[in-house]
């Protein structure tokens, strides 16, 4: 695997995190560098580390987990984009708990539903026998900075265009179509 198609295929994976932080970016009332980190970071990480559970369990843990990986990723981004659509629908006040999408439980979430075509990328260099570590550190840094683009891009979106809570709406919109996307790819029901 040549070097071109290691960073083509790093990019093929980082769209989805690219996606996600965009439309986290246009969420943020403030956006701090720790914000961008926080999320960059944890977006690589997961990529990197599911490609390295892919790499290390080989085609043994491509049986068991491909059937639903797509449904999987579908449910938790539908889960976010639903919350966030309620959000900006409703407005903050009249919502009892706002998750902070660069923090807790919701960070997680989105993390694993970004990276779980990762999963598959590191079976498959596991199948081709490549070693996995600088195919690792290269899925996990485009990650990284893909995400922090995404982040940076949304925000200064939302904050130039003035859309406020439709940006929110937007933003959960396009993490549920995300979802939807990632199952017609994986499925032929539609």
């Amino acid at each position: 695997m040549t070097l071109f198609h290691l960073f083509a295929i790093s990019l093929a994976l980082a769209v989805d995190a690219f996606a996600v932080a965009l439309a986290v970016g246009v969420r943020m009332q403030h956006l701090g560098l720790r914000d961008i980190l926080r999320l960059a970071w944890h977006f690589g990480f997961f990529q990197a580390g599911m490609a390295g559970i892919g790499w290390s369990f080989g085609m043994g843990l491509r049986d068991w987990i491909q059937p639903w990986d797509h449904w999987l990723a579908f449910g938790l981004l539908w889960l976010v984009g639903l919350n966030m659509v309620r959000c900006g629908i409703f407005g903050e006040e009249d919502v009892r708990y706002v998750a902070d999408p660069t923090r807790g439980v919701t960070l997680l979430i989105l993390s694993l539903a970004t990276s779980i075509d990762a999963l598959a990328v590191g079976i498959s260099l596991s199948v081709l026998e490549i070693s996995a570590t600088f195919p690792l550190l290269v899925i996990g840094s485009v990650g990284f900075f893909m995400t922090a683009l995404g982040m940076v891009w949304g925000y200064r979106m939302a904050k130039s265009f003035g859309i406020g809570a439709w940006a929110e709406v937007l933003g959960g919109l396009v993490l549920m179509g995300i979802g939807v996307r990632i199952v017609m790819e994986h499925t032929t029901i539609f």
